[in-house]
Parts: C-alpha cells; sequence; structure tokens
C-alpha cells in the first residue's frame, strides 16, 4: 500500500554538510531486499516521502485496542529484520510500525543525514493516518534504536500533542560529533551544546515521558552519552534502563528479559 503525505518539513537546520561521503559511509550501512509477503499479521507500507521516492515500512499488528509504536531501526538493519523481534512487542500487547531509511531495504533512494532528519515527519504523518483509518486505538509512542534515535526524538520534538511518549535505545546524545572530527571545522555549532540537531538538545523541549535503554559496555556509543541524555530530558517521567554487561548489538539479547520487561511498564503506564 502506498501513501501519500504531505511534506512537513523539519526545523530550518541546514544539515547538508553532513552529507558528505565521508560522513555518509560512517553513518549509513544500507542493505537492499526484495519485497517479500510479509507475516500473517503484518503489512508493508510504501510512504512517499518526496515525489517519486517511496520508504518501505511494515507495521506488525496485534489488537485494535492496543498501543501502536513507531519504531526507527539502527544504521545496520533493514525492515525484514525486525521480524524476528516484532512477535515479542506483539506478545506485550503492542502493535509495531517499523520504519525504515532511504536506500534500505526495498526502500527507493539514498540515504543522507539531511533526509534522514526530513523523511521522519511524512512517515509519522502516514504511521497516524493508518492508525485513525484502521480504527486502532489512538495512543502513538514513537521509538528509535541508535541512529533511529534521530528521526524519533525529533517526531516527538514536534508532534508532543500527538504522541504518547519517547523510547531511546543505544541512541546518542551528541550525534555523529564522536566519529567526524577532522571532517567538520572546528567553529562550526555543531560543536556546541546549543545545537538544535542534537539529541540532547531536543530532549530538553521534549516533556513527554522518556525512556532511554543503554548497554552497560556499549563500545560504539559510550554509556555516557545515555547519562547525558537523561541528564539533558525535560521529562517530569523519566527513566535510564542500563543492561549489565551487554553491549551495542546484543542488549536486546544478553538482557532481553529487562529490555522488554522495560518497555512494557513504559508502554503500560503512559499509553
Amino acid at each position: 500500500m502506498t501513501l501519500f503525505c504531505e511534506d512537513i518539513m523539519a526545523e530550518d537546520v541546514d544539515l547538508s554538510f553532513l552529507d558528505q561521503p565521508e560522513i555518509l559511509r560512517i553513518a549509513f550501512y544500507p542493505r537492499k531486499s526484495p519485497v517479500k509477503p510479509p507475516r500473517p499479521n503484518a503489512k508493508n507500507y510504501f510512504i512517499e516521502v518526496e515525489k517519486g521516492v517511496r520508504v518501505g515500512c511494515r507495521f506488525h499488528t496485534v489488537g485494535f485496542d492496543c498501543p501502536s509504536l513507531l519504531y526507527f531501526h539502527g544504521n545496520g538493519a533493514i525492515v525484514d529484520d525486525l521480524d524476528q523481534f516484532a512477535p515479542f512487542y506483539n506478545e506485550l500487547g503492542i502493535n509495531l510500525f517499523v520504519a525504515s531509511y532511504r536506500g534500505y531495504g526495498f526502500s527507493d533512494g539514498t540515504p543522507t543525514i539531511t533526509n534522514l532528519v526530513k523523511d521522519s515527519h511524512p512517515i509519522f504523518e502516514a504511521f497516524k493516518k493508518i492508525v485513525e483509518e484502521h480504527n486502532f486505538r489512538k495512543s502513538l509512542l514513537v521509538m528509535g534504536r541508535s541512529i533511529g534515535s534521530i528521526p524519533a526524538a525529533e517526531i516527538v520534538h514536534h508532534y508532543q500533542n500527538d504522541t504518547q511518549g519517547l523510547i531511546i535505545e543505544s541512541g546518542p546524545a551528541n550525534n555523529l560529533r564522536q566519529y567526524i572530527r577532522g571532517l567538520i571545522p572546528p567553529y562550526h555549532p555543531i560543536w556546541g551544546n546549543e545545537w538544535k540537531f542534537l539529541n540532547k538538545v531536543k530532549l530538553r523541549s521534549i516533556y513527554k515521558p522518556t525512556l532511554i535503554i543503554h548497554a552497560q559496555c556499549d563500545s560504539v556509543i559510550p554509556l555516557e552519552e545515555a547519562r547525558e541524555l537523561y541528564d539533558n530530558s525535560a521529562a517530569k517521567d523519566k527513566r535510564l534502563e542500563i543492561i549489565p554487561n551487554a553491549d551495542h548489538n546484543d542488549l536486546m539479547i544478553i538482557g532481553k528479559q529487562q529490555y522488554y520487561r522495560a518497555i512494557q511498564e513504559f508502554i503500560r503506564t503512559y499509553s
């Protein structure tokens, strides 16, 4: 199913300087995949984020009375990879809408930092429209893993009246800064702590309940960044869940019970 949404632009923050090849090779690891028939309780959606450019998404549903979670995956995953994890969310009574990025899976185009942020808006509008048109419960939450935390924070920052909460898993506070030293001039605003692109800056104005999940031994995005996100969060109801002895890519396996229990408790409480 193809959905066409109005092009709702993000804040006027020019991110084009981050779209240089040296940075994109660090930020994105896209893989292509053919369109596959989804599981019986899932449906593929193609969301037009720009004229002639569609992003492939998949909605794993469990019940009309259940809350729905918009999930932005990490930079090395594709929609198909989440098929193995979707049942865990469904078992918790959560409808899981997995969003992707240009150039990933069965999406069109090429991923850039600019499009990562900009495309999140039509994706959210389409997600909201799908929930409304199919009469699912109007309880929407947003989750982002790793680089997916950037569009997730962008959405909740802009649509607080339409969302019940934000979950950031293995996400950075300072986005790409630790990886791009030497590629951006030292006088650029990116090195300051007030630049609007940074997740921690967005969290200063997000008052919706916020759950931050992070691995204790994360070798990609240090635990200190999760603490920085927590400290900068303006949410009255916020929680930092640390998965012991886990790394960036195995926390949902090593700490499976703790990981999904934290998500379940958060969504049950705030949806």
